[in-house]
């Protein structure tokens, strides 16, 4: 553990700068083995604000030994005493939250006010929620047999590869890390790309009470960093988040391991508004719950609101009001609403399916809020919401995650209809049922086929909620105790002959 104290930086340029070109591994920065590295960009603005240190499999390497070093004594240390460690970097890390969200802010384009100061705070939160459960690391007592002692106690896997996406990389972060951690695992993360800054902060941060090698993290990209991550003989579990694609060749490699893996792969999550909802109520839900804050780049987007024939207009109407409402600008400005798309090619990507869903025949895109005028912005990556009505739930966009600011409004006529629209689609993640019937809303929570169901809200993933998806997206699950005893541990059976 360090000595030195990292004071708050709320300078993100002047923090981005610093943690320019760097991984972290055995406790300490470092530059890449290549000495290689490649831009960050403000997607807002479209200047370089700092670099990442481009890694390859000798960093990794170097990071993977470096964490099987430490994960003896780590494993050996009371459990209790690592809760208590994690809970202690949770309050480290509570007072570097407003540094933490500009920093997220500045690399990823999100809003501060509205989305990345509060990502800064979950950090925290799931550190703390996690240090707290160091003493649920129990096994049972089996009865086996009279004259033999049968018990089973938990034991950590090893060392955990944790491969993070860019759309909220540090709460996602912390849900993989923080259970592994206090499991008595050590970690080596992988960054996204387009989002290593902030993360290396955190790690950077944690590394003042974790002893060296516990917790390494590095950056580059998927061929060159990930892969190897993946592949190397010392990791014993991966879990990541992030495409369909990109998981199944990590399944694949894991599988030729026989490793576990934890897998989150996206969604195209339903909304289910009854005629009988409180319709400003399920408004304002589908403003949360698409995540427009986030130029809806979040997997469990309500990206297929399903609306009852008989409330299909007013909700359309009230919906698009209350988005119009909503200022794009300067994502480290505190009149901020909605920010920008993460990069080029995921630009490129939204505005490609927002013009196939114009070329449909009775589609009809309505565009919302208003482009920043800003001379510093022109280059910024920006696009207005879009509502789309008309179309149906065979579109590519209905049926493809877009993970952008667009979702699809699609009329159904009885509860049936609305139920068969919701489970027709490849994925599983989450669903969301708006009614004023109880009956209905329990029938919806059994029959939807979703890993994550809520009626009459649309809350995002917190610590303490069991949190995953079925078919196309994922195994596992994630934020809560059980994912840290079934993911994070082995089960040992031991049995004591008393003859």
């Amino acid at each position: 553990m360090s000595d030195q104290i990292l004071l708050p930086d709320t300078d993100p340029h002047r923090l981005a700068r610093t943690l320019s070109g760097l991984n972290l591994v055995d406790g300490a920065l470092t530059k890449s083995i290549s000495g290689k590295s490649f831009p960050v960009v403000n997607p807002a603005t479209g200047r370089e604000v700092g670099n990442a240190a481009a890694s390859d499999e000798r960093d990794v390497k170097r990071a993977a030994l470096a964490a099987a070093r430490a994960q003896p004594a780590w494993a050996a240390m009371p459990a209790r005493k690592r809760g208590a460690l994690i809970a202690e970097c949770s309050r480290l890390l509570s007072d570097h939250v407003e540094e933490l969200g500009r920093l997220v802010a500045l690399e990823t384009g999100k809003a501060l006010r509205t989305e990345s100061r509060i990502e800064a705070s979950v950090v925290a939160d799931a550190l703390q929620f996690y240090g707290g459960l160091a003493s649920e690391l129990k096994g049972e007592t089996v009865p086996f047999n009279p004259d033999m002692l049968t018990l089973t106690q938990r034991e950590p896997i090893g060392v955990v590869g944790v491969i993070i996406p860019w759309n909220a990389p540090m709460m996602l972060m912390a849900l993989k890390i923080a259970p592994a951690l206090v499991a008595g695992n050590t970690v080596v993360v992988k960054s996204a790309e387009e989002a290593p800054l902030a993360v290396l902060r955190v790690c950077q941060i944690l590394n003042q009470k974790l002893p060296p090698g516990v917790l390494n993290i590095v950056s580059g990209f998927g061929p060159e960093c990930g892969a190897p991550l993946v592949a190397h003989p010392a990791v014993g579990k991966v879990t990541f988040t992030g495409s369909v694609e990109t998981g199944r060749i990590v399944a694949r490699t894991a599988g030729e391991k026989l490793i576990p893996v934890t897998l989150e792969l996206g969604g195209k999550s339903p909304m289910i508004v009854m005629d009988d909802a409180d319709i400003p109520k399920a408004v304002a839900g589908a403003v949360s719950g698409m995540r427009f804050t986030r130029q809806g780049q979040s997997c469990t987007a309500a990206s297929r609101i399903l609306v009852h024939e008989r409330v299909h207009d007013e909700f359309v109407a009230t919906l698009k009001s209350r988005v119009d409402a909503m200022k794009m600008g300067d994502p480290l400005d505190e009149a901020t609403d909605i920010g920008t798309i993460i990069s080029r090619g995921q630009l490129d990507k939204v505005l490609g399916y927002i013009e196939a869903g114009r070329a449909v025949p009775g589609a009809q895109a309505l565009e919302c809020s208003q482009l920043p005028d800003a001379e510093s912005l022109r280059n910024g990556l920006f696009v207005r919401p879009v509502i789309f009505v008309g179309l149906d739930n065979t579109s590519r966009l209905a049926r493809e995650e877009i993970f952008g600011p667009v979702t699809c409004v699609i009329r159904f006529s009885n509860y049936e209809e609305a139920l068969a629209l919701a489970n027709d689609s490849d994925f599983g993640l989450a669903a969301t049922i708006w009614t004023q019937s109880l009956k209905t809303a329990l029938d919806a929570t059994r029959r939807l086929q979703a890993g994550f169901v809520q009626v009459n809200q649309n809350i995002v993933v917190q610590p303490g909620l069991s949190y995953g998806g079925v078919k196309q997206s994922g195994l596992g699950r994630e934020a809560s105790l059980e994912a840290m005893l079934d993911h994070f541990t082995h089960k040992k059976t031991i049995i004591f002959n008393m003859n």
